[in-house]
């Protein structure tokens, strides 16, 4: 395959050859612009798919989310959990669940790509509600989303995919070895299949410049910001994509000094482990 523009748009233009999203999933997306959305709408939507529905009650009364008694409707996990966390927790089964049957490259692991997805979006999500972060709301799926184009690389050019894993694996950046090989990175990918699916376009943009933030707003805090943040801590805590070993004295907390968290850094990675453990186990 040739580099540069040639190679990005035949990438591009197998868009096709990812799984369809299920009804339940495309409509979930879909609302994802409705800012109008209402509690019942949201529950009626989940209940279409059982196997769905049982795995988010499932979690809903696991041991970090458990209550007193047994939630055992949809419409009740969401008028106690929150509609955000219920889609996020929709978003991240149904996402995984459709990502996880494909024919992929011998270096590809559907387990870490989605355990690291799933993880950078909850810790988006968290450090979007302790920053001044415009379009915070779309944290947890600009994360979950951010590296799509990963995939369709792996997906359209497997060859090429593989020679840039083993540059990762041997210690070289993603985005410089992508680059090389490729003529681009999967930012730019990630971000055409946003526009694809619909996506609002703050998300869109936040992703396309998730590896340089600054260029998406150097003045002030920008959800590329929050999206490149929770992407360095998930991959110090040892969840990466590529399968890098780790340096023995990793540092996560490290990757969120460069925010202005304060005293809430603390907060925020406990709750993200605690968030983390409970749904982990789903993939």
């Amino acid at each position: 395959m040739t580099s540069g523009i040639a190679a990005q748009d035949h990438v591009l233009s197998k868009m096709d050859k990812l799984p369809p999203f299920s009804p339940v999933l495309s409509k979930l997306m879909a609302t994802l612009a409705d800012e109008d959305v209402s509690f019942v709408e949201l529950a009626s939507l989940i209940e279409k798919d059982t196997v769905l529905s049982g795995n988010v009650l499932k979690l809903v009364n696991s041991a970090y989310y458990g209550r007193s008694g047994t939630v055992n409707s949809i419409r009740h996990a969401v008028s106690i959990i929150g509609m955000a966390r219920i889609r996020n927790m929709v978003l991240s089964l149904s996402i995984s669940k459709t990502w996880s049957s494909m024919k992929l490259p011998r270096n590809w692991s559907s387990g870490r790509f989605n355990l690291h997805s799933v993880a950078v979006g909850i810790m988006a999500d968290l450090l979007a509600s302790n920053l001044p972060v415009p379009y915070s709301e779309g944290a947890f799926v600009g994360g979950l989303l951010h590296d799509i184009g990963k995939l369709l690389i792996a997906i359209a050019a497997p060859a090429e995919y593989e020679t840039v894993a083993k540059r990762i694996e041997a210690g070289m950046a993603p985005v410089a070895s992508e680059a090389e090989i490729l003529g681009f990175s999967h930012p730019a990918i990630s971000a055409a299949l946003l526009e694809r699916w619909k996506i609002p376009k703050p998300i869109q943009r936040a992703v396309a410049m998730h590896h340089s933030p600054d260029e998406a707003d150097s003045r002030q805090m920008h959800l590329a910001h929050v999206i490149n943040a929770a992407d360095e801590f998930v991959n110090a805590a040892g969840y990466t994509v590529a399968n890098v070993p780790q340096p023995e004295e990793s540092d996560p907390a490290k990757a969120l000094e460069k925010l202005d968290l304060r005293a809430h850094l603390p907060m925020v990675i406990e709750t993200f482990q605690a968030d983390f453990d409970a749904i982990k186990s789903f993939f």
